[in-house]
C-alpha cells in the first residue's frame, strides 16, 4: 500500500524565486507557431530569429512577425536577467570594497594600539653608557687577551720552502726482464 504522503513530482513545493543565473542558463520551452523551441534564451532568440529569415524568405510576412515577436519575448527575459546580475554584481562589489575597507582600518588601529603598548625595543630609544676615558700609558687595561691580539703583535716568521719528495727507487730484483720475441730466436 502506497504512503498518502506523497511528495509531488512537479516544482510547485519549492519556492519560486526568479533567479537571475537561473534565468540565463535555465533550458525553457516555446510553443511557437511551428511548433516547440526549446533551448536557453539565447539559443531560443538565435531560432526564432532564424525562422524570421526563413519566413521573410518565403514571403510569409505574417508569421515573420509572429518569429520576430517570439525572439523579443526572450530577449526582453535576457535582457532583464542580464541587468539583475549586472546589479547583484555591483552589489556585491560594493559590500566586498566596504568591507576591505573596514577590514584595513581594523588593522591600522590594531596595529597603532600594539606599537603604543609594547615599550621600544630599538637601541637607540635605550638609555647609553657613558664613555671612559682610557687614554693612560698603563699596560693593564682590564681586557682580556685574544689569540687574535696576540696573532697581530708578533711578526709571522717565514716559513721555509719544502723539499721534493724523493720517489722510491726500484729494487734491484726486481729489475725488468726482456722478453724474447720469435724473430729475434733467429
Amino acid at each position: 500500500m502506497r504512503s498518502s504522503n506523497k511528495r509531488s513530482r512537479n516544482k510547485s513545493n519549492r519556492n519560486r524565486t526568479n533567479s537571475v543565473g537561473n534565468v540565463v542558463n535555465r533550458v525553457f520551452d516555446s510553443s511557437g507557431p511551428e511548433g516547440k523551441v526549446r533551448g536557453t534564451p539565447q539559443q531560443i532568440i538565435d531560432k526564432y530569429n532564424q525562422l524570421a529569415r526563413d519566413a521573410q524568405l518565403s514571403n510569409d510576412r505574417v508569421n515573420a512577425e509572429n518569429f520576430q515577436q517570439h525572439a523579443e519575448h526572450y530577449m526582453r527575459l535576457l535582457s532583464e536577467a542580464q541587468r539583475e546580475q549586472d546589479a547583484r554584481r555591483e552589489q556585491q562589489e560594493r559590500e566586498n570594497r566596504d568591507r576591505q575597507a573596514q577590514r584595513d582600518a581594523e588593522r591600522a588601529s590594531r596595529a597603532e594600539q600594539d606599537d603604543a603598548a609594547k615599550p621600544s625595543n630599538d637601541p637607540s630609544d635605550a638609555p647609553q653608557p657613558d664613555v671612559i676615558d682610557t687614554s693612560d700609558d698603563s699596560n693593564d687595561s682590564g681586557l682580556v687577551e685574544t689569540p687574535e691580539a696576540k696573532a697581530e703583535e708578533k711578526p709571522k716568521k717565514p716559513r721555509a720552502p719544502r723539499k721534493p719528495r724523493k720517489k722510491p727507487e726500484p729494487k734491484a730484483e726486481e729489475a725488468p726482464v726482456e722478453q724474447a720475441t720469435p724473430d729475434a730466436a733467429e
